[in-house]
């Protein structure tokens, strides 16, 4: 045992006995134990004095409610440290790199956040009447301009909310088009590498969706394979939903001949957006022959990512499908300068939207960040951030791929990078087991299981936020883990995370037999 030099230990007994103790509160020292807010709250207090109203009439037709709310009533400091106690245990790009492939989880400047909070943009109202908001109306047609010039189209569709919402609106305005055409195909071609949503989004549609191989050697869609769909489908075939970057991490070097065969079927050619964070500065949609793509601003564009929202799904448009953005769109207007459209009264000649996605026009507080993004890092910075998001994504490619398995071989990568779980062979160790560790080191895991193409999927996005710095340590760490599972020291994998405020769950059991109501514990017992 080591001691000071008043002879004090300084470090602990080699032979003492290592234990966890159990403590009385739950907590682990600042590792707190959190209750449900109903389980420590009072029912019959409350922080907050409210005067009583005046004696009114009320509007609610006999739909008043006849008992009390049952809220739990808390003192400002209780309130304060429930929800910072509750924050403490969510990881978030603040804390540590997030490598979400396919998720692009980056850095949102504060920057940002100060310009979306500035008075007339922070408590802007839906509702207010148009001739109080002609700022806003400016920034989001400024917004849509610089949208429109990185993506080399002539429409956009603002207001949809997220980037399924997004999909949702340039199929809508594909289906339109085939009607106003006289058509009525029937069939959505998506290949296999593609986002979940899109062929939900097909089906939601009344589409049939038909899957379009991909090359075994490097995951792009196979072209032969596609060609020989449409002449089965002839003259049935609606659009392809295709993700550009793909979802493997690579580029589809067919993109220009894959929209041209679409074109001759009289289809369209529809682009998940998600991965446009590889490609700004870099390529245009328009330019390959793209129709329609969503644009994750809440990916691409660095607004807060995640946790089911704030998000904003704008749709870019080719000249064949701009008439049919939905309601309400912004248009030039003259002197007048932009003009929001939001009736069918006010169209004019050629205008032929296929009606609305939301009742307003999408996500204000959104705008203001994408567009702070935009004006902030100019053309060139746009560009730097997709080129070192590329390069980040290959640095780690090559730092672990005499560990880990790549399915495509070791060529580079877009923005994300793609290994499959054969590494793990004959090790004992899973795909999960291997993600749960890396809770225990510090990191959220990678996406797994997707895509589809490969089997034990994980897939990489370290984005242009991370350093030099950061990425050593995570590539440090990972080959540090496969180290030990191929060394058979199994029980580091098998019940992690060890060190997380909740074990592993029986995720299976959690979503066929969730438990929905919660029983009040019996009270903790002081020790005699």
């Amino acid at each position: 045992m080591s001691m000071n030099s008043q002879g004090r230990p300084s470090a602990p007994n080699e032979n003492a006995v290592s234990y966890t103790p159990k403590t009385f509160t739950g907590n682990r020292a600042l590792d707190m134990e959190e209750p449900l807010i109903f389980e420590f709250g009072h029912f019959d207090t409350t922080g907050v004095d409210f005067d009583m109203p005046e004696a009114f009439e009320t509007e609610l037709g006999g739909f008043e409610r006849e008992d009390a709310l049952e809220l739990p009533g808390l003192a400002e400091p209780e309130a304060m440290r429930h929800y910072v106690r509750l924050s403490r245990n969510n990881y978030a790009i603040d804390s540590g790199l997030y490598p979400l492939g396919s998720c692009t989880m980056k850095h949102n400047p504060r920057l940002n956040e100060k310009m979306a909070r500035l008075p007339g943009f922070g408590d802007i109202h839906p509702l207010q009447p148009l001739s109080t908001v002609p700022g806003a109306i400016e920034l989001i047609d400024q917004l849509a301009h610089w949208l429109m010039t990185m993506t080399g189209t002539s429409a956009v569709a603002m207001s949809p909310k997220a980037g399924a919402h997004g999909e949702l609106c340039g199929m809508m305005a594909i289906k339109a088009a085939h009607t106003a055409a006289g058509r009525d195909p029937k069939i959505v071609l998506v290949p296999e590498s593609a986002h979940g949503t899109n062929p939900a989004t097909a089906a939601l549609l009344g589409y049939k969706v038909v899957n379009i191989d991909a090359r075994d050697d490097d995951g792009t869609v196979d072209l032969d394979a596609l060609k020989r769909t449409i002449a089965e489908h002839e003259g049935n075939v609606a659009a392809i939903m295709l993700t550009n970057p793909n979802t493997c991490g690579l580029f589809e070097r067919d993109i220009v001949e894959i929209a041209a065969a679409i074109h001759k079927a009289d289809a369209y050619f529809y682009c998940d957006g998600a991965n446009f964070n590889a490609i700004v500065g870099k390529a245009r949609p328009g330019d390959l022959g793209v129709d329609a793509m969503h644009i994750n601003l809440h990916k691409t564009f660095s607004t807060p990512h995640g946790g089911g929202g704030p998000g904003s799904g704008p749709v870019i448009l080719s000249d064949r499908l701009a008439p049919f953005a939905p309601l309400p769109f912004i248009r030039k207007d003259g002197e007048n300068g932009p003009v929001l459209v939001e009736a069918e009264a006010q169209l004019t000649d050629g205008e032929k939207p296929f009606g609305r996605m939301t009742a307003f026009h999408g996500q204000m507080g959104m705008y203001v960040r994408a567009l702070s993004y935009m004006m902030s890092h100019g053309s060139d910075g746009l560009k730097q951030a997709s080129e070192d998001a590329v390069l980040n994504a290959n640095y780690v490619r090559v730092g672990l791929q005499d560990l880990m398995s790549l399915p495509f071989g070791e060529r580079p990568c877009m923005h994300e990078v793609l290994f499959d779980d054969s590494f793990l062979k004959d090790t004992g160790v899973t795909t999960l087991d291997f993600a749960k560790a890396m809770i225990d080191e510090g990191y959220h895991p990678m996406t797994m299981y997707f895509p589809l193409v490969v089997h034990g999927a994980m897939l990489i996005e370290p984005t242009e936020s991370e350093s030099r710095a950061s990425l050593d340590l995570f590539v440090a760490t990972l080959r540090d883990l496969v180290m030990s599972a191929k060394d058979g020291q199994t029980d580091r994998f098998s019940g992690a995370p060890y060190f997380s405020p909740r074990r592993r769950l029986d995720e299976t059991k959690a979503a066929r037999k969730p438990i929905l109501t919660w029983e009040k514990p019996a009270p903790a017992q002081a020790a005699e």
